[in-house]
């Protein structure tokens, strides 16, 4: 089975531990094509710096009557059980999902087909996969792979499409979603790559020696 036959569900959050989660974009690819996408505000749990308006151009008061993110666990249980996900960088995407659940239930195992986990990860990573297989494209920044990979006028026709109106830029959540996702699909169409199972992604989604040995080796994460 290769990773055309899974749906991977590619995530992208704004907010951090102050704030909560306040926004959540996902993208889900199955065979290369973006078969659904989910956005929302979230109310903040904590403070919005200005700072953080600054980045992700949301403040406290603008979302104040939107749910909290915790009321979407039916929703992200649900997708962590058909598919494994995916992000740019997902550490912080990990993070943030386990400061509000710390696990998923028992879910299936997708770096050891037929075994079940009771974790979120591991993830399919964009951030990581780039740099090794490309380094000279650079440290992996979202936007920089976009440009470079001649996605960025395929993102913004897809944005106009899936993304709220005042939402269809960088560090908006879907938007990055959306990006990852192209990145992950562009990765994936190179003919080294089109035959890559999904435990062979989750291998080289993660960097540690010890937890990529463990995973090939088919040892509990």
């Amino acid at each position: 089975m290769t990773w055309a036959d899974q749906p991977i569900h590619f995530i992208d959050f704004e907010g951090n531990a102050t704030s909560g989660i306040i926004e959540f974009g996902v993208v889900t690819l199955r065979g290369g094509e973006i078969t659904a996408t989910q956005t929302r505000f979230c109310a903040a749990v904590g403070r919005v710096s200005v700072e953080d308006t600054a980045v992700h151009g949301l403040r406290a008061e603008q979302i104040a009557a939107s749910a909290i993110f915790r009321e979407e666990w039916a929703y992200f249980s649900g997708l962590r059980r058909s598919g494994p996900l995916a992000a740019h960088f997902a550490q912080a995407e990990n993070y943030l999902l386990k400061t509000v659940w710390a696990y998923p239930q028992t879910v299936p195992d997708f770096a050891r087909p037929g075994q079940m986990t009771t974790e979120w990860g591991p993830w399919i990573d964009t951030g990581r996969l780039y740099p090794q297989f490309f380094p000279a494209l650079g440290d992996g920044k979202l936007q920089e792979l976009v440009v470079a990979g001649g996605l960025q006028a395929e993102l913004d026709a897809l944005a106009q499409r899936h993304c709220p109106v005042g939402r269809q830029q960088y560090h908006a959540a879907l938007y990055d979603a959306l990006g990852g996702a192209l990145l992950l699909r562009s990765f994936l169409a190179r003919p080294e790559f089109r035959e890559a199972t999904i435990p062979w992604l989750l291998q080289m989604s993660t960097l540690d020696g010890d937890k990529r040995s463990a995973l090939q080796q088919g040892n509990l994460w």
